[in-house]
């Protein structure tokens, strides 16, 4: 019997999509057909590849008004927002920018003796798994790099985001994109890991939990797969005495709170230097206050439900179990009566936390912060690394050096100084600890997708 993969939404609790998972022998003659493609798309000229792909980005534009009203059935994102793209355009625009600089051979001699060289070569078939809660802009990040180097790219999105792949798929198959070069797959766990543990691909790049990308390197043990693995965050702001007061409520409720607090580098935990503890966290208390919780479709709401109940009662258990343990609950759920113990979930502030607390030791990933006060530059550095996570951290000082010493202490992927939840394309996107290995984006995102290769070229023969 056909499994059948479905989005339940968040907004109204019905099946709001649903389609057929893959067989594994169906899924491996997918896999089969984009290996066979993928020689000669990586022999392509590295320009026609760029075109094709920015076409492929090009077209996703143009879906926008449609993307941007599945994605609030499927994960709940107030339309407001417009959906990514304002994200996936700059990334496609950089990675496309620097690829040719960065694929180029690095030439060490070029002389009538000797010709010796390091390529950049293609990997072959790339996996993607992407997450729901930014399902185009993680996708993007390894696609897009994946297809210019000349991989071909197998993509399985989840199941809450179960429409994005189609759309991305259709996308790029009207820009020209050859056949088989990119594939939209919907497939199961099982299925999942059968091909991973058959060494179906040369790299695999997963979004996710810490069970899960731990499942994908138990499927991958011993083939030698490349992996790249995000698997989430804890991330902490401190807030230094010199810092903008104002600036840094304004940015650091807005990194806690934006998307119901499903980012991967939303704002989990935060600590507060003494002098303004009280003023930044009645600040931060009237911030939250004013957003509203509503139906994503209505163009008044700024706090839209959580993808799915079972990830917001997590919340819940959390926020419950710290009041339990002596935390104090700064927002009144009844301001939010929208909250219907499902989905749609109130936004919280808890201060008298500790890190003893699940709170502010697990990953949240949804509307509630906890918010410390520290008394020194030290006692925050010792804080925000007493996690197992290590995605991002935000400092805001009015001093960048003080901010690059802390940041050298702390155990992250990124030091931001007076912003926070962002991607840089620049930038490697990489973390540590439970967070996961490898990197995306920046000239760093082209080699985890291609291998190097060297030419050693004797021009003559004595």
């Amino acid at each position: 019997m056909t499994k059948m993969i479905q989005c339940i939404s968040p907004v109204d609790g019905r099946v709001y999509a649903e389609r057929p998972a893959l067989s594994l022998a169906d899924a491996e003659a997918a896999v089969a057909r984009a290996r066979k493609a993928q020689s000669a798309w990586a022999a392509r000229p590295l320009a026609e590849r760029i075109a094709l792909v920015q076409a492929g980005v090009k077209n996703l534009n143009a879906l926008k008004d449609v993307i941007v009203e599945e994605l609030a059935w499927q994960m709940g994102r107030p339309t407001r927002y417009g959906g990514e793209f304002g994200g996936v355009n700059d990334r496609t625009a950089y990675m496309s920018g620097i690829a040719a600089a960065t694929l180029a051979p690095q030439i060490v001699e070029d002389s009538a003796t000797f010709k010796r060289q390091i390529t950049r070569e293609a990997l072959g078939v790339v996996a993607i798994i992407a997450p729901w809660n930014y399902p185009y802009l993680t996708t993007i990040n390894t696609l897009v790099p994946a297809l210019i180097a000349g991989n071909t790219v197998i993509l399985k999105h989840a199941s809450q985001t179960l429409l994005v792949g189609e759309r991305m798929f259709e996308a790029f198959a009207a820009a020209g994109l050859p056949s088989d070069v990119f594939q939209n797959l919907f497939l199961t766990h099982d299925v999942t890991e059968a091909l991973i543990k058959a060494r179906a691909f040369n790299f695999v790049n997963f979004t996710g939990s810490v069970a899960g990308g731990a499942n994908i390197e138990r499927a991958a043990a011993g083939t030698f797969t490349g992996l790249g693995l995000e698997l989430g965050g804890k991330d902490p702001g401190y807030v230094a005495q010199d810092a903008d007061l104002d600036a840094a409520v304004d940015s650091l409720m807005d990194g806690a709170m934006f998307n119901a607090g499903q980012c991967c580098c939303g704002i989990e935990r935060i600590y507060v230097h003494e002098s303004l503890y009280d003023a930044f966290v009645e600040k931060s208390v009237a911030w939250v206050k004013a957003l509203k919780l509503g139906n994503p479709f209505d163009a008044t709401s700024t706090l839209g439900p959580m993808a799915h109940r079972r990830f917001a009662q997590i919340v819940r258990d959390q926020t419950a179990e710290a009041i339990k343990a002596g935390a104090k609950p700064l927002i009144d759920p009844a301001l939010f009566p929208t909250d219907d113990g499902g989905a749609y979930l109130a936004p919280q502030i808890l201060v008298n936390v500790n890190h003893n607390m699940r709170v502010m030791g697990e990953e949240s990933f949804g509307p509630v912060v906890g918010i410390m006060k520290v008394a020194s530059d030290a006692e925050a550095v010792t804080l925000m690394n007493d996690s197992p996570y290590g995605l991002t951290c935000s400092i805001w000082t009015a001093d960048a050096e003080r901010a690059a010493t802390i940041g050298a202490q702390i155990e992250t992927g990124t030091v931001f100084m007076n912003r926070c939840d962002y991607l840089d394309p620049a930038l490697c996107w990489t973390g540590c600890k439970d967070t996961g290995r490898g990197g995306s984006l920046s000239m760093l995102g082209y080699y985890s997708v291609t291998r190097p290769k060297s030419y050693h070229l004797k021009k003559v023969t004595k």
